[in-house]
């Protein structure tokens, strides 16, 4: 169990010290508790995390720099700098910048459930069949390749 507590952390700091680097993006973890995690993103151009379904988990990003194509079952959506953008659980989705500058966003899921296992376990893992192996272990579902 993993107790909230009160705090700030601050731009350029990692809560308890966690960075990841997961597919060619850097997640900066922010907070952590039972009830939600949230991270720090950037995802360099050309970057993506591919579709998935967060089985337990609603999920949600701030975009706060560059732009994010967000791919659900209605299409695609542009989300800009300044834009939220919120998915809930059992919706397939996946995001990619297909700009040429990199993306920076803020992304909370709730409630924790297993992301921060999976995050340590998938960090710095070159083998996407190892990921998605790894996050099918944690309640999330990538889909296959289209």
């Amino acid at each position: 169990m993993i107790e909230p507590s009160v705090g700030v952390t601050h731009t350029k700091d990692a809560f308890k010290g966690r960075v990841w680097h997961i597919l060619g993006q850097t997640y900066t973890l922010k907070y952590v508790s039972d009830d939600m995690m949230a991270w720090h993103a950037v995802l360099p151009p050309g970057t993506f995390v591919p579709p998935h379904v967060h089985l337990t988990q609603d999920e949600s990003v701030a975009v706060l720099s560059g732009r994010l194509d967000i791919v659900h079952a209605g299409g695609t959506t542009a989300a800009q700098a300044g834009d939220y953008v919120y998915l809930p659980r059992n919706l397939e989705h996946g995001i990619f910048n297909n700009s040429d500058e990199d993306a920076h966003a803020i992304f909370h899921v709730s409630p924790t459930r297993k992301i921060f296992d999976l995050f340590e376990n998938i960090h710095q893992v070159g083998d996407p069949a190892i990921v998605v192996q790894k996050a099918g272990e944690r309640e999330i579902k990538f889909s296959p390749p289209r």
